[in-house]
């Protein structure tokens, strides 16, 4: 341990980690022997899943086994988990539900995350380092021919349009979000398309659908009225995006995820520049 990290020994010692991006941090500072419990939606890293029991989902949570575990510590995510950190508050449990969007939100949710439980030095340097991948990213995106526009669905019924740090790194990516207006909404319900065939006027040139927890059905996609006049669809531009490495805001995101938007729009690219 370095001399930053001496500083803060203390700290929480038996974390339960309600969201799978707490677990991944946590897992990568070297600090797993915290976690006594976790979601049952983690997959990353996979062996948290055999190690460490689940006491959650997204919306719900095994609040007896939880108080089991004697947490000191409880990490969670949105609004949409309030009501399980309510009551876990009022059973004398110290809870810390995140709310950050953006990329520079999940890069500063790393740095304060290390930095209570005293591995602010590994924190920061691990932020950091993905902050300059990302610049990189941007980069290698920057010589691209042109940028193509693109539509990223979250969910097919209704259709719900992409968060604010997948807009984000689609951009970062070389791409250009066409609901740009949409990501800048934090709760769902604010993305969700009332008219689909908007996206038929906003002609994206692609279209990425991370469906949470579900397949994501391109032929069911291409066969909405009005979409085989897209482009996206016309040219069979149509790719998923696995969720677990997307619509978690953490460290996969800035990693696996967009790596996988990189991919879609550098062959785009060359198949269309």
């Amino acid at each position: 341990m370095d001399q930053a990290d001496a500083v803060s020994v203390t700290g929480p010692r038996r974390i339960v980690c309600l969201t799978e991006e707490p677990t991944e941090v946590l897992y990568a500072l070297g600090e797993s022997d915290r976690i006594v419990g976790i979601s049952g939606f983690t997959v990353r890293p996979a062996r948290a899943r055999k190690e460490k029991p689940k006491v959650s989902a997204f919306t719900s949570a095994k609040i007896g086994r939880i108080l089991e575990l004697e947490p000191d510590f409880v990490v969670g995510f949105s609004d949409i988990q309030a009501d399980i950190a309510a009551e876990l508050v009022r059973r004398g449990v110290e809870v810390w539900i995140s709310n950050h969007r953006s990329v520079d939100g999940i890069l500063d949710y790393i740095r304060r995350l290390g930095a209570m439980v005293g591995a602010a030095a590994r924190a920061e340097a691990w932020a950091d380092e993905l902050q300059r991948r990302l610049e990189r990213i941007q980069a290698q995106a920057a010589t691209l021919p042109r940028r193509p526009k693109v539509y990223f669905e979250e969910w097919d019924d209704p259709p719900i349009t992409g968060i604010r740090w997948v807009a984000e790194l689609v951009r970062i990516a070389g791409g250009d979000d066409v609901f740009p207006e949409r990501a800048a909404e934090p709760l769902a319900k604010a993305r969700i398309l009332e008219d689909p065939s908007e996206v038929v006027r906003r002609a994206p040139d692609i279209i990425m659908g991370s469906w949470c927890g579900k397949k994501f059905r391109p032929e069911h996609v291409a066969a909405r009225p009005g979409w085989d006049a897209i482009p996206a669809v016309r040219d069979g531009e149509l790719h998923e995006v696995k969720s677990p490495i997307i619509l978690q805001p953490g460290p996969a995101a800035l990693t696996d995820g967009v790596d996988a938007i990189a991919r879609i729009i550098r062959d785009w690219g060359l198949r269309h520049g």
